[in-house]
């Protein structure tokens, strides 16, 4: 599908500055969410939708030269916060490797497009079609049920989970990479496949965003990587429940919400992508290591 095509359709963006000309959640949604710290929204995109963005991603894949960057992303060991190519990625869209992805010569180990751990982190500035559709309305309808006002979005990720390489994504909140003290950081993930605990669905801790945040991840004066752990108790994991979904659902999550997800082991992928969204109203911390140029602040819906 054409991106022209894609504008057109009727759950396309609106522009107008009016996002709450519907509310989409309901009061028990609303109270679910507080509750938990997340919020299952089936059906919230269709399938065209879907196949519009994993073919978007596929051809930014396909375009991507593999042999000019060999980063790869570990949540296990941290390596690619050592890297200039990760931390410049907050204005930008970058490639990241799966770990098992690349051999000691530092070749792909399989077709690049299954080498492609996840795309980030400015796909929702800098591609027109997934800006088209970060700043649909729908989306800009529920950011506002969600109570955040002058709502800036920050982070954007395509995530592949490979067949039989995705790797685990240790549990964490995410306001440890996104700090903002006042109303914490929101995340938005949409399935764009369909994600179950056989090729590594989402994870989380019902109730977990009572709990206070664990560590953060800062960007220190000399743009290197530290992290301040504030509490070292282990995650009660045993209180994990599998978010398993189908394909065009929505999961909100609480930024204090713990989450993960496992490897995929399957022979089916688990392509998501997922938003990450402030208020204007409060400041996102100078030390966060996602940080935007002068010239390229946050923007919102419009």
């Amino acid at each position: 599908m054409a991106l022209h095509e894609a504008k057109n359709m009727n759950t396309m963006p609106s522009f107008e500055k009016s996002p709450a000309s519907f509310s989409f959640l309901n009061s028990l949604q609303k109270e679910s969410y507080h509750r938990d710290g997340y919020l299952v929204l089936p059906q919230f995109i269709n399938e065209t939708i879907c196949r519009l963005l994993i073919d978007r991603a596929n051809m930014l894949i396909a375009n991507f030269d593999a042999s000019s960057i060999k980063v790869i992303f570990s949540t296990q060991d941290r390596r690619h916060t050592k890297n200039q190519y990760f931390l410049e990625s907050g204005d930008k869209i970058h490639f990241f490797l799966e770990e098992n992805a690349v051999n000691a010569q530092g070749e792909l180990n399989t077709d690049k497009l299954y080498s492609i751990n996840k795309i980030g982190h400015a796909l929702h500035d800098v591609d027109p079609v997934f800006n088209c559709f970060s700043r649909m309305h729908k989306i800009a309808c529920l950011i506002h049920d969600l109570a955040i006002a002058d709502p800036l979005l920050v982070q954007s990720m395509y995530i592949c989970k490979q067949p039989f390489m995705g790797g685990e994504v240790n549990c964490h909140q995410d306001n440890t990479f996104l700090y903002v003290k006042e109303q914490p950081i929101t995340g938005l993930w949409f399935a764009l496949e369909d994600a179950n605990r056989e090729n590594g669905c989402l994870w989380a801790i019902p109730g977990g965003h009572r709990i206070p945040l664990k560590s953060r991840m800062l960007r220190d004066k000399h743009h290197q990587i530290c992290y301040e752990t504030y509490d070292h108790t282990p995650w009660p994991l045993e209180e994990m429940v599998p978010l398993e979904v189908s394909r065009g659902s929505a999961i909100v999550l609480h930024g204090l919400l713990p989450h993960m997800s496992k490897q995929n082991l399957s022979s089916r992928s688990r392509h998501a992508y997922t938003l990450h969204v402030m208020s204007g109203q409060h400041e996102y911390a100078a030390e966060n290591w996602l940080q935007r140029p002068a010239d390229m602040p946050f923007r919102g819906f419009w």
